[in-house]
């Protein structure tokens, strides 16, 4: 008799996080099927065999876990009925439908599972790269013995050349291709031997980026600008709230309450990642948020007015609103640097590229890395490489002044 079980595998990715995996044992033999999430290993309830409360999505991927051991344990009472003679991997390939999926069904199974844990921006946009690299291959199915160095060279040119896609667009396609890929193999799906990607084959590096930011003129000119309509003035509200904080991304700062602030400091859960953030509140910034001060009572109680009526329980409107948002406020953004002179495409997004550009020479890397909220010191140098420019400035300078 075969047992199965959920399991948190002792295989760590690159994030340091474990797979959740259905082990299958025959026999003395176990197999085992991954559901497609990844935890920290202090989040798993080892003798109850599920993830602990502590985990913001528990609850669904507890859900998760049960739906896979349901289904795996139907097929392995199919296989107990008919009294066939089978090992742990043959019930695994029964369970995986092992040679019979392809890359866009994988594919299908990694999106079902990103809008399972209401991971909405992320869907949105794999969903669109699955989509367009399916239309270049003209075919519904894509076996994975098929995607081949050319193929993916070929797709590559396709996105460079003729849909004239920047380079980290082409490679964001790579690595969710790659991704796939990997689903796959972990689920015993495609075979290691046929991987397009490493030394020799498609290799992914990230382009270096030049990052655009406001000087301090500049944002002193949206801080001092008028004759703005209300709705230009709101923009360079919300913009300059951004920028006073670190750069935090548009979504917080349009979900901030005033419950969110205690004691003079900033407290909030970043949208993205989850990590909770502890900030001072400079007094610029508190000059904001006094005049948003008599419309604290609206409905869902944030501070700004961009979300009001929007319902918070409901991850894909909470996205969709929050979209439409900086799609107005950057609009404006674009008038007010029209009408300020501002010879720089304004957008919500630079207001962390200009807190770096002012930044860069003013404070230690490792302080950055704590305002930036980064988990390693390396992607702040790498973030940050474009505005760090005294340095160099000084040694040109040395070298030339004589």
């Amino acid at each position: 008799m075969a047992t199965v079980q959920a399991v948190l595998r002792k295989k760590k990715n690159a994030q340091n996080l474990y797979p959740i995996t259905i082990r299958i044992t025959k026999d003395r033999k176990s197999s085992f099927i991954s559901i497609g999430q990844y935890i920290d290993e202090k989040l798993w309830d080892v003798k109850n065999r599920r993830v602990k409360k502590s985990h913001p999505n528990a609850s669904r991927i507890n859900h998760l876990i049960l739906k896979k051991l349901a289904h795996a344990n139907n097929k392995l009472l199919d296989s107990e009925i008919k009294e066939d003679a089978i090992s742990a991997s043959q019930v695994r390939e029964n369970v995986t439908g092992k040679n019979k999926k392809d890359f866009f069904e994988i594919a299908q199974l990694h999106l079902e599972n990103l809008k399972y844990a209401e991971k909405y921006p992320q869907y949105l946009t794999q969903k669109g790269r699955i989509g367009k690299f399916k239309k270049f291959i003209g075919k519904d199915k894509l076996y994975f013995n098929e995607i081949t160095v050319f193929l993916l060279k070929n797709f590559e040119s396709f996105l460079l050349n003729l849909e004239k896609r920047k380079p980290r667009t082409a490679i964001n396609y790579m690595i969710l291709i790659r991704k796939i890929y990997n689903i796959a193999i972990n689920d015993g799906l495609a075979e290691h031997c046929n991987y397009p990607f490493g030394k020799g084959k498609i290799q992914i590096r990230i382009p270096e980026s030049d990052k655009v930011g406001l000087s301090i003129e500049e944002v002193k000119m949206l801080e001092n600008a008028c004759n703005l309509t209300v709705a230009q003035q709101n923009a360079i509200n919300i913009w300059l709230t951004s920028f006073y904080f670190a750069g935090i991304r548009v979504s917080d700062v349009l979900q901030l309450r005033w419950s969110d602030f205690n004691d003079g400091r900033l407290v909030y859960r970043m949208n993205k990642n989850q990590k909770i953030v502890s900030l001072k509140v400079p007094e610029k910034a508190t000059a904001i948020l006094e005049l948003y001060k008599e419309s604290s009572l609206r409905k869902n109680g944030v501070i700004f007015p961009y979300l009001k009526g929007t319902n918070f329980n409901d991850a894909k409107e909470l996205l969709t609103r929050t979209k439409t948002a900086t799609r107005t406020i950057n609009r404006r953004l674009e008038l007010v640097a029209k009408q300020l002179k501002i010879d720089k495409k304004l957008s919500m997004h630079i207001a962390r590229h200009s807190f770096g550009n002012i930044s860069g020479d003013k404070i230690p890397i490792q302080m950055l890395q704590k305002l930036y909220r980064h988990s390693s010191i390396t992607t702040t140098i790498s973030y940050q490489s474009s505005f760090m420019k005294r340095d160099t400035d000084d040694a040109l300078d040395k070298v030339i002044n004589f």
